[in-house]
């Protein structure tokens, strides 16, 4: 049997609006491949979804039955960041390969311990689903920046503005409740994968945040409303990055680096690439197509299973293991109020 068409089995933890708009289609487009059990967090909720989804699904009440189950060869993790260790871990543990959705993990242990036991089990394949933002154009802005466009980047601006949370009668989101959420706060997690994937790593962080709306409901709120980080990188590049859930008439999510010879900006709802030499303007560059790149995570993980010697699917562990750092530099420099080392 060819071996792009060797079946798959996978067993969901977690079967939610991003497995259903996102993960599924990707994975229905794929020969072989089967659902074979689904746990979600109720039983009624995981029959829907095999009903709509995957009629050839078995429900399983308990999530471990699904990284035990003998019928299943990939877990692949819907669930919110608070299960993604638990679930890793135990998924490898029974030789199963693991996908989790992003973000890494509820806090900077429980991400250790997943990378730790990736590394026990080197033949299986684990992968953290990618941030969508800037796959388009992502690998032009690192062509741009390696052929020196900009001359020497040395400064960097970031917002990441919405008014999702500016309702203080609407009921906490998950993101804002620590339970499921952990340390992770609004897109920071996001965009610090994709500004590390461009720029290089973070060394250091100051941070200020507020929750403005403590109370929704029944909940009390701890994960701010909104935060603002000053980033070094290791180049010497610093970075003003501003997030917020609170934010009415937001501007669209954008990046700008500014270089000694010119600027380089990103809009990452539209994909649109601007450049402007230091005497010249700031205008739209196309992206060419060879360096366009599209959504093929599922594609991806799902070839790295068959072949084991082929490339391993990005962001692995390992690059999780960075972002989360960046992650928890931001939570002590906002308790400390001082400047935080990224370790």
């Amino acid at each position: 049997m060819p071996a792009d068409s060797q079946p798959v089995r996978i067993g969901f933890i977690g079967a939610g609006g991003i497995v259903k708009s996102r993960h599924m289609p990707g994975l229905r487009t794929i020969p072989g491949v089967s659902i074979t059990k689904v746990c979600n967090r109720s039983a009624l909720s995981a029959e829907a979804f095999c009903r709509e989804f995957a009629p050839e699904a078995k429900v399983a009440v308990d999530w471990g039955d699904v990284c035990a189950a003998e019928d299943v060869d990939i877990v692949w993790i819907g669930a919110h960041p608070y299960l993604h260790a638990d679930a890793t871990n135990l998924a490898l543990a029974n030789g199963k390969h693991v996908f989790t959705q992003a973000r890494m993990a509820s806090n900077m242990a429980e991400a250790q311990l997943m990378w730790e036991a990736s590394m026990r089990f080197p033949e299986l394949v684990t992968a953290i689903c990618p941030a969508p933002h800037g796959i388009k154009g992502g690998e032009l802005v690192k062509k741009l920046l390696s052929e020196g466009a900009i001359g020497t980047p040395h400064q960097a601006m970031l917002h990441s503005f919405s008014d999702s949370w500016l309702d203080p009668q609407a009921p906490a989101h998950w993101r804002q409740q620590s339970e499921l959420s952990g340390i992770q706060i609004l897109t920071l997690g996001i965009y610090i994968e994709v500004l590390q994937r461009w720029l290089g790593h973070i060394i250091e962080v100051e941070a200020r945040g507020n929750v403005v709306i403590p109370q929704r409901g029944n909940t009390s709120v701890e994960i701010p409303d909104f935060v603002n980080v000053l980033a070094k990188f290791r180049s010497g590049l610093e970075a003003t990055m501003l997030f917020s859930g609170v934010s009415a008439h937001a501007p669209t999510d954008k990046l700008w680096i500014f270089g000694s010879e010119g600027t380089l900006s990103y809009d990452f709802v539209s994909d649109e690439i601007c450049l402007g030499k230091r005497s010249g303007k700031l205008e739209v560059i196309s992206i060419p197509s060879e360096l366009q790149r599209t959504w093929t995570v599922e594609n991806d993980f799902i070839a790295a299973v068959r072949a084991p010697h082929s490339p391993r699917p990005s962001p692995g562990f390992l690059e999780g293991i960075c972002y989360m750092r960046v992650v928890d530099a931001v939570w002590q420099a906002m308790h400390s109020q001082s400047a935080a080392r990224v370790v």
